[in-house]
């Protein structure tokens, strides 16, 4: 499929909806003040959402980088909207929303550079939204978990200039080099043919799915990565990639929280049952807050 084909697909997707749109919604509401800003990058001007914690504070919050999910080439920051409010607000944070670019118009590695340019950014220019420039944590769904995992690794990469103090990947897919066919099976799961599809479009070329940033279970050096929040969910073909993933993160002296959803499907955080999302919710939101305060109390 060349580029032409790949971009008539993804439109016919795009029009249809496919992958948008946050089907559940919150049980509360939370006070929460939101903002659209565009940040620059080597990408150009990102659109970021900013959800601020309506409540009245004397010192500058932490900083929590969001990435949707859409498998690279579908979806945007309003996915994780009505969440985004509620991690605003459990966990006592700014939260940036990153509306990155998609493929196949922008392929690997631009969403991973454009995201780290943003929390780059932040750091540089705290003063304009008023956040702790020392404190910050980076996650992600699907994709946008890849992307998270991958900014980690970029960063470590450059010295660790950026200070990041925990990762939350959510049932993301960490491995691009393996055919989809190969990864474990469910009726649930994605379908093969569309995963390799799907991979096809953000990578430029098959070499490209070794990089440790597009795929990165396979980064060889784990050491010194913050410490990570890796939820997956039984039924999801990816669900084995994320559990070899937090195993060589702990070999290699990273703390790691693994949860599993029992019976849970690719996604659940946002098409599933509400009872068991709004659980997943709670604990991305309460490990921030547990993760800002512990580094807090260090300083």
């Amino acid at each position: 499929m060349d580029q032409q084909q790949q971009l008539v697909m993804v439109q016919r997707m795009r029009e249809n909806d496919v992958g948008t749109g946050a089907a559940l919604q919150p049980s509360t509401a939370y006070a929460v003040k939101v903002e659209a800003v565009l940040i620059p990058t080597t990408e150009g001007d990102t659109r970021v959402l900013v959800y601020t914690p309506d409540k009245k504070r004397s010192t500058p919050l932490p900083v929590f980088f969001n990435m949707h999910g859409g498998g690279f080439i579908l979806g945007q920051a309003e996915m994780d909207d009505p969440w985004c409010r509620l991690i605003a607000d459990r966990a006592d944070c700014v939260v940036m929303n990153i509306d990155y670019s998609l493929a196949p118009e922008h392929k690997f590695p631009t969403a991973v550079h454009e995201c780290y340019d943003v929390v780059q950014w932040v750091h540089a220019n705290s003063e304009s939204f008023s956040v702790n420039p020392t404190l910050f944590a980076i996650g992600g769904h699907s994709a946008g978990g890849n992307l998270a995992a991958a900014v980690c690794l970029l960063n470590q990469q450059r010295g660790s200039e950026l200070p990041i103090v925990l990762q939350v990947i959510d049932y993301a897919v960490l491995d691009v080099a393996t055919d989809p066919a190969e990864k474990p099976s469910f009726e649930e799961a994605i379908p093969a043919d569309i995963a390799r599809t799907f991979n096809a479009m953000y990578l430029k070329t098959p070499e490209d799915a070794h990089d440790p940033l597009a795929s990165p279970v396979l980064a060889k050096l784990l050491q010194e990565l913050p410490e990570a929040l890796i939820i997956t969910a039984e039924k999801d073909s990816l669900a084995q990639e994320a559990r070899t993933y937090a195993a060589r993160l702990e070999a290699s002296g990273v703390k790691v929280t693994l949860k599993e959803y029992e019976g849970a499907a690719h996604g659940f955080t946002h098409f599933g049952d509400l009872q068991m999302a709004e659980d997943a919710w709670y604990r991305m939101s309460d490990k921030i807050r547990e993760a800002f305060s512990k580094s807090l109390g260090s300083e």
